[in-house]
């Protein structure tokens, strides 16, 4: 671990912590992140004991007071975490949430310094916007940037609410700064397919401008830590926007559900913007058919995940043979001959992961499914598993907002209330007009009619919908009968919803 000098390009600052402070600075993280880290919205290790964590590198890259150190640990259970590191000798500076404190370290020479995670911290996050205009080393950290990309210094931190697996900081409306929490080896997918998005020329999308790395972290490959690409102005992200318009429906505000009432018009929108980041992406990636072996080998990954999912939900296993049946016939599709093309993939696709601009929508965050590493999350994969993942994303939308209506969620409301029959059958409709709407809107851009393959889009559904069950059943149980309903549709021999 080593400290790196103040870069030109950073104003003069009061002297802080050096380099000979970095060591107990890192001890006493030791000792106080097995407490802190577990409360972290971004940590994955949560349900399990956290009893040590292990420092992977600690680089000092704003010097100053407040200094900002770059972290990288390992958990003990084998994962790594990113901390952007505040080390000041007094309180953090205004904004900084309490609960981000994380406690104290105190200096060889006896001076005490309260340690937070400073990705709240405007100043510190300004300064180090200057690393990346600098694009030189610190320490065991690499900064580099896009080609021709334009970087301005001095821009204002924002920090952005909202995300679950990292964090994100707008630069006033020019920039975002992607902070990865959980850090692997390796080249960074979500790079690599904004590049090629960019490359493609006729796709909206974010445009990356550089990112940070580590040189190494313990002999494995380079990780990314930072990702920095333009801002993309919006009225809001897809979830927010559709469980508004959806709540409106469910109350019977809205005339119309059939275009360009309610949800529809945007959802076409969307299909289309899909439609064309998938053209986008097998154009500038690999795309090819998926051979047998292939079609059985993806059909096992599914009964698997099927399985592990049995063993914590015991609600699926009525519904076991049906799902089982759907994967299967997934497979007998390409036995059969049928073509079936694979690609580059967002791989983890939701109205979340979409932002209505001005005329359109722009796809974010591309780096797949967190905690999956980057090899599996470079497999190619059917498209038409993003649109099944989005075809569930409506299905939440709307019963999420039928829970707001009726101030309560799924698990919890009355089983028998003839208001709320009514209402979820509005909710219904919403979700049903909504994801026709993407459909058409996705064929309208020239991908391959989703409803015309009802085979696929019951096998994606039903495994995204597996998915979410695990997932509810260890955060949410009360909403565990959105994702229960669905699965026991698609197993029963139900067609997709479209």
């Amino acid at each position: 671990m080593t400290a790196t000098g103040q870069h030109t390009a950073t104003p003069r600052r009061p002297a802080g912590p050096a380099a000979t402070d970095l060591e107990a600075i890192v001890g006493e993280l030791c000792r106080l992140l097995p407490a802190w880290l577990p409360g972290r919205r971004w940590y994955a290790g949560k349900g399990h004991g956290l009893s040590e964590v292990r420092p992977l590198l600690a680089e000092i890259v704003v010097p100053g007071t407040p200094a900002l150190l770059q972290t990288v640990f390992r958990t003990d259970d084998g994962a790594c975490y990113q901390l952007l590191v505040g080390a000041a000798p007094g309180p953090p500076g205004a904004g900084v949430p309490a609960d981000a404190v994380i406690g104290s370290a105190r200096t060889p020479d006896g001076r005490r310094l309260t340690l937070y995670e400073a990705s709240t911290d405007p100043e510190l996050l300004s300064a180090l916007l200057d690393r990346f205009v600098a694009a030189e080393p610190c320490g065991a950290l690499e900064y580099h940037h896009v080609p021709a990309a334009v970087i301005p210094s001095g821009l204002r931190a924002r920090p952005l609410t909202g995300e679950q697996s990292n964090t994100s900081v707008a630069f006033g409306d020019r920039m975002m700064l992607k902070v990865l929490r959980r850090i692997m080896p390796g080249a960074n997918t979500e790079l690599e397919m904004l590049t090629a998005l960019e490359r493609a020329g006729d796709v909206p999308s974010a445009a990356p401008l550089a990112w940070a790395q580590t040189a190494a972290l313990q002999g494995a490959e380079p990780a990314a830590l930072c990702i920095l690409q333009e801002f993309v102005p919006s009225r809001g992200d897809g979830w927010s926007i559709a469980t508004a318009q959806a709540e409106a429906c469910i109350r019977g505000a809205c005339a119309s559900l059939a275009p360009p009432g309610g949800f529809s018009d945007d959802a076409f929108r969307l299909g289309r913007a899909t439609a064309q980041v998938h053209r986008a992406l097998a154009q500038q990636l690999e795309s090819r058919p998926l051979s047998l072996p292939e079609a059985a080998e993806l059909t096992d990954t599914l009964l698997a995940r099927l399985d592990d999912a049995l063993d914590e939900v015991p609600d699926l296993t009525p519904c076991a043979r049906g799902l089982q049946n759907a994967y299967r016939d997934l497979s007998e599709v390409v036995r059969r001959g049928n073509p079936l093309p694979v690609q580059r993939i967002h791989g983890d696709l939701h109205l979340g992961q979409a932002l209505r601009t001005a005329d359109t929508w722009v796809l974010i965050d591309f780096e797949g499914e967190p905690g999956h590493p980057f090899a599996e999350r470079r497999h190619l994969q059917p498209a038409v598993r993003d649109v099944a993942a989005m075809l569930r994303s409506f299905d939440y939308a709307a019963h999420h907002a039928l829970g707001d209506v009726l101030g309560a969620p799924p698990g919890r409301q009355a089983p028998h209330d003839p208001r709320g029959a009514r209402l979820a059958r509005r909710a219904s409709a919403w979700a049903l007009h909504s994801r026709r709407a993407f459909c058409a809107g996705y064929t309208a851009a020239g991908g391959p009619d989703p409803r015309t393959s009802p085979v696929l889009l019951r096998a994606f559904e039903a495994d995204k919908a597996v998915y979410e069950a695990l997932y509810e059943a260890r955060n949410r149980p009360e909403w565990l009968p959105i994702p229960l309903a669905a699965v026991r549709r698609l197993a029963h021999g139900g067609r997709p919803a479209h």
